[in-house]
């Protein structure tokens, strides 16, 4: 193919991601989504009337429902984005913004599109308790209210942390294994930030006050610097799970990310340089409860379509939806050499994960993508694959290179 052809990466921004009940609390996503729209579209230096597409990914769409959904739509408009441009809101669970930028790569490919912006937010704690049943009545039968975030589970499959932490003993990774993955992850998290690493990729979110002027919220708002396997040790299992804790995993988090992508002749031609060029992406799928594997399995897939080899890659990014998702697929990547495994571990979220950073469910899968793209950029160039399951085990992968 010729290199004109090539799908580029020329923007990438996300918010500071904030804890579950905290200073995002009370904003609904979509305001979130549109703080990152109009910061990926003023970095890149395009207009609104540039882009052909608009892909928006959400995954907790009760949520969305305070607004009415089609929250891609809304979010364009209230972005002051063109009339005339088409959206379409994505929910394949974590992985739906990286989907969103799959969506936009395959118009471009096809030829259906230019330039596309590939964006996602969620506000967990905004999701709201569902009553159902009440509309026609329910006599002396009590009310059904539903919370989607206690557990997270689907009906009839499973709860993930549950799922996450039975498969990760299949493979023989112990709860003690995972407990350092997270400490390691806050504590390459916490280095990171000291050194200024998210700043490429951060942009402020205004949050009004009752009173007096809008305060800026400029950083992520986690409060682990101070984790010790002792204390994770202490913390118990949650939802069954025989690993899973609350010291392991991500929080109920809020934030959004956005990305925009374009022909590299288009990019050439308005005199704009590429951040990165996509090199392929997949998407695959497994028995629901195995969802810590997909990622893993993904990025096989995706480095086939590519004809690389994981040697190659220079900087992995897999989603920390749970500790034993990144060493789960870390070790099937591996191919079961212990050697490899520890390479492949040791290139993995050099700068902490989600269970640092946060993981803000719609948001998670571009926020992983532009991460890597800008670390690889901070070393000069190199090969980087990133992975993310979704829930009932769907996995999406992207390759990409910075020169």
């Amino acid at each position: 193919m010729d290199r004109k052809d090539d799908v580029v990466i020329v923007s990438g921004v996300r918010t500071p991601f904030s804890r579950f009940g905290s200073v995002l609390r009370d904003i609904h996503s979509m305001d979130l989504g549109i703080v990152a729209i109009k910061a990926c579209l003023e970095r890149s230096g395009l207009k609104g009337s540039d882009l052909d597409e608009l892909y928006y990914g959400m995954c907790i769409q009760s949520e969305a429902a305070l607004n009415y959904n089609v929250i891609g739509r809304q979010a364009l408009l209230k972005a002051g984005l063109p009339e005339n441009l088409p959206s379409l809101t994505v929910d394949r669970a974590c992985c739906s913004s990286l989907v969103c930028v799959q969506l936009g790569q395959k118009s471009i490919r096809l030829g259906e599109a230019d330039i596309c912006m590939a964006a996602g937010a969620e506000n967990m704690s905004n999701t709201p308790v569902v009553l159902n049943g009440h509309r026609w009545g329910r006599g002396l039968a009590p009310v059904t209210m539903v919370d989607h975030l206690n557990p997270i589970q689907y009906n009839g499959f499973g709860i993930l942390a549950r799922d996450a932490g039975e498969v990760a003993l299949e493979h023989d990774i112990t709860r003690e294994m995972q407990d350092q993955w997270a400490l390691n992850s806050q504590q390459k998290y916490q280095a990171a930030k000291k050194a200024g690493k998210f700043a490429d990729e951060v942009v402020p979110v205004e949050i009004p006050q009752k009173k007096g002027p809008a305060k800026m919220f400029t950083e992520d708002d986690f409060p682990r610097a101070d984790s010790t396997m002792e204390g994770l040790a202490k913390l118990k299992p949650v939802y069954g799970s025989p690993t899973v804790t609350a010291g392991n995993a991500p929080g109920l988090d809020a934030g959004a990310s956005a990305v925009i992508i374009m022909k590299r002749s288009r990019a050439e031609a308005m005199g704009i340089k590429p951040l990165a060029t996509i090199l392929s992406m997949a998407s695959m799928a497994k028995d629901p409860r195995r969802m810590a594997e997909v990622p893993g399995y993904a990025i096989q897939n995706a480095l086939s379509r590519a004809n690389l080899m994981m040697d190659q890659v220079d900087v992995f990014e897999i989603n920390e939806a749970f500790a034993a998702m990144p060493l789960v697929s870390t070790k099937i990547m591996a191919g079961g050499n212990k050697n490899q495994w520890t390479k492949i571990m040791n290139r993995t979220n050099p700068n902490g994960g989600a269970i640092a950073m946060g993981h803000p469910v719609g948001a998670s899968g571009a926020r992983i993508l532009l991460t890597m793209m800008y670390e690889l950029k901070r070393r000069g160039g190199g090969i980087g694959a990133c992975g993310i399951c979704g829930g009932l085990a769907q996995g999406d992968a992207a390759i990409i290179k910075v020169d």
